[in-house]
């Protein structure tokens, strides 16, 4: 990069942090905000607030107290983040990624650590979990919110939520609750969604689900095998019979399921055993090209009725999507969608390429943890923790906003996409963008620079549809 290149990025940083200044009362904290955000971007081995500090010269006990006790308003600061990328990165196509993320914890008295799941090191740690909220459009990607998971144990004890400052409002909550809150929140800050995705944790939640459809909001996520339902409607007695007003004894209620309706049955079963299912062929999609080569799915779809929580009763029409690992047929996976095939500008590509879109979020994951310091975190309190993840999201915004202007710049550079096969289909070069933050002067003492791995730049998957079925037999099992 050219030294105006260099300066250019370095006002910008600027003037993408002068969006906030309405959080901070001061002109210090605003410049320890500052401080915080390029020591992220840096090349620091290790990115908490100490070497951070050390590093631009500021006494590391100034940071400390900015992060953990400084009167400022981090929610303010998220909702704003939030603001930036509903008017700045808004699409129609855009997809809502919902997942959660572990960080391994010592001890007992960090907010929230317990021995529960923990996807950073693959088995059941001591560690405290995230819920996270993001977002992605074409090549853009970022976290639009963060909430830390308090277990039961925790919110129930008195004496740990005192000592870790967690605020009386705050209660149990489960982790598709606190998703759902996510959801409102941005919604409510002017971002949409044109689809939310989710894995099965979030799909076998029915209160998840049926508060998306109050938002209004569509939905391609995984559900669990034994996630039940009917491929066809079942017919429902809205209101009792002349014959069975008059009839003596406990009245039923309605409305209800018709006696002669099938019961709802596992996916898995309805896959396996119903005429929908079984009289279809097999449709070959490739995803997209991994490490080892193609990745290829086997998919079939059908008209869905879940069985919602609230009644037990069908209503709005789904999409069931039964997806078939072509290179190891014992993986399936089972996807419901709240659009309906038979709708006017839904295909069934479309909602394939929403289920696989989960890989965004886990690369906001990797970037963050890897190259930003988003689990170098040593706040053991509340408030600590939860600005540290605002901040490392905001950083992460500033990094997919270069990131995205540097790739318009160089437009011009067209090669084929190695993810999208034989077809030839045609997307950009953005691997010069990995050099951008290695040349950005962070410090002004001793001019120390930042660095992200040209393993963070991640382009468009694309979902290639392929020609080809395979034959599939038909049981006359009576599933629907």
């Amino acid at each position: 990069m050219e030294v105006k290149d260099i300066k250019v990025i370095g006002r910008k940083l600027k003037k993408f942090l002068s969006q906030f200044d309405d959080c901070f009362g001061r002109s210090e904290p605003r410049s320890n905000l500052e401080t915080i955000v390029r020591g992220q971007l840096s090349n620091l081995e290790r990115k908490s607030l100490e070497p951070i500090a050390l590093a631009a010269g500021v006494p590391p006990r100034t940071l400390q107290d900015f992060v953990a006790t400084g009167n400022w308003d981090h929610e303010l600061m998220c909702n704003q983040s939030q603001r930036t990328v509903a008017t700045e990165h808004a699409h129609s196509r855009s997809i809502g990624l919902i997942d959660e993320s572990g960080n391994p914890k010592k001890g007992n008295d960090t907010c929230g650590v317990y021995r529960q799941w923990c996807g950073n090191t693959g088995k059941v740690d001591n560690c405290v979990v995230g819920v996270h909220l993001g977002y992605t459009v074409d090549d853009f990607q970022c976290l639009l919110d963060s909430d830390l998971f308090l277990p039961k144990e925790w919110a129930e004890d008195i004496e740990r939520r005192k000592k870790t400052k967690v605020p009386e409002d705050v209660v149990f909550r489960t982790k598709p609750e606190i998703a759902l809150g996510q959801v409102k929140r941005a919604l409510g800050n002017g971002v949409r969604f044109g689809s939310l995705t989710f894995d099965e944790l979030y799909g076998r939640s029915g209160p998840f689900l049926d508060g998306l459809k109050e938002l209004g909001q569509n939905f391609v996520g995984e559900i669990p095998c034994d996630f039940v339902g009917w491929t066809r409607k079942p017919k429902v007695l809205i209101k009792p019979t002349s014959a069975e007003v008059r009839k003596r004894g406990r009245k039923r209620h309605f409305p209800r399921l018709s006696r002669k309706s099938l019961p709802a049955c596992e996916v898995r079963n309805l896959a396996k055993y119903s005429p929908v299912f079984t009289g279809q062929k097999w449709k070959t999609f490739r995803i997209k090209d991994g490490e080892k080569g193609p990745i290829v799915w086997e998919v079939k779809s059908a008209p869905f009725y879940r069985k919602e929580d609230e009644d037990g009763l069908p209503k709005q029409t789904h999409t069931l999507i039964v997806a078939r690992n072509v290179l190891n047929q014992a993986e399936i996976k089972y996807f419901l969608a709240n659009q309906s095939l038979q709708s006017p500008h839904v295909t069934l590509k479309d909602l394939l390429w929403v289920a696989f879109s989960r890989w965004p979020i886990e690369r906001c994951f990797e970037i963050g943890k890897r190259d930003l310091g988003m689990d170098h975190f040593e706040m053991r309190q509340w408030p600590g923790i939860h600005r540290h993840f605002y901040i490392s999201q905001l950083t992460q915004l500033f990094c997919g906003q270069v990131q995205q202007a540097l790739r318009e710049k160089n437009s011009t550079e067209i090669v084929s996409d190695r993810r999208a096969g034989s077809a030839g289909r045609q997307c950009l070069d953005y691997s010069s963008a990995s050099k951008t933050f290695s040349a950005i002067p962070l410090f002004s003492k001793n001019s120390r620079c930042d660095s992200l791995s040209s393993k963070s730049q991640s382009g468009l998957a694309c979902v290639q549809l392929e020609n080809g079925n395979k034959k599939t037999g038909s049981l006359g099992y009576r599933y629907q």
